[in-house]
């Protein structure tokens, strides 16, 4: 059995922790700083508690999996500890940004995995297999097999790093993006004054999963505007059009108050947080 570092159990980080304890990994968890909600998610998903380095030195594998924005400073601190194992960098981050951050750790003797989750948090004995988790660079294929029977996918996608990165770009570029364009548009009908014929020639059923798509996804707006800027980082690498995702970045960014909600905010709420205009929620 292996023995896994996660940095840091956030909903999707402690959902793969949790499928690996199931399959009797060790996994690590590190409290210290941490949030209460943290320390919550780790004790359901099994996780290992130590802020003590020397734990940390011993484990096969190091993941990280954390909002984008915070990459290189979780990178930085297993450079610093002196970790000589293997890395996963499973952010959601540009191929370019990945493989910057991969030559300052494979400088320091730590072999590199790129990493990618595609799907959502999927918990042992709560559904069918429904997320990905892609993977690409040397010593992939064995990272990989490390979720064969959990509820996560382990697909191998190239030996090259930055490959993995490049498909979750890609694949949420839609999944993502599309909710920001709808919210936009949404908003701009609001203030138009024709959503409800908009509405009309949408349809009862699309509507409300456009409604739906929209409160389900602002709860998590904070971390998906740094992702939008990743994606139209990995655009304009290759001179594609870049700023429909930095648009969408500015839709997240103004859905950012509803982070983490637990009652499900109106469409009135979410309309106004779009259009800058505080009102009470209904």
């Amino acid at each position: 059995m292996s023995r896994i570092g996660l940095l840091h159990p956030g909903a999707m980080g402690a959902s793969i922790g949790a499928q690996l304890t199931s399959k009797t990994h060790t996994v690590l968890w590190w409290p210290e700083g941490r949030s209460g909600r943290s320390a919550r998610r780790a004790e359901q998903a099994g996780l290992t508690p130590s802020s003590q380095i020397d734990d940390w030195l011993t484990a096969d594998y190091v993941i990280s999996i954390c909002p984008p924005d915070a990459a290189e400073s979780v990178a930085q601190s297993v450079i610093d500890w002196d970790y000589q194992g293997t890395f996963v960098e499973a952010n959601a981050i540009s191929p370019m940004r990945l493989r910057d951050i991969a030559k300052k750790l494979e400088a320091s003797g730590v072999q590199v995995i790129d990493g990618s989750v595609i799907g959502g948090p999927v918990w042992p004995g709560k559904g069918a297999l429904s997320s990905v988790l892609a993977c690409s660079g040397k010593g992939a294929d064995a990272f990989a097999a490390l979720f064969e029977e959990t509820g996560f996918e382990g697909r191998v996608v190239s030996t090259e790093l930055g490959d993995a990165s490049s498909l979750k770009m890609v694949f949420a570029a839609l999944t993502k993006g599309s909710v920001a364009l709808i919210a936009e548009i949404l908003n701009v009908a609001e203030q138009l004054g024709v959503r409800p014929e908009l509405e009309k020639l949408w349809g009862d059923q699309a509507t409300q999963q456009r409604h739906n798509q929209i409160s389900t996804n602002a709860a998590k707006a904070w971390r998906f505007a740094g992702e939008m800027r990743e994606i139209s980082q990995t655009f304009s690498e290759v001179d594609a059009a870049s700023g429909f995702h930095e648009a969408a970045a500015q839709v997240f960014e103004r859905l950012e108050s509803h982070k983490d909600w637990v009652e499900k905010p109106s469409l009135d709420a979410l309309l106004a947080s779009l259009s800058s205009q505080d009102i009470e929620e209904k």
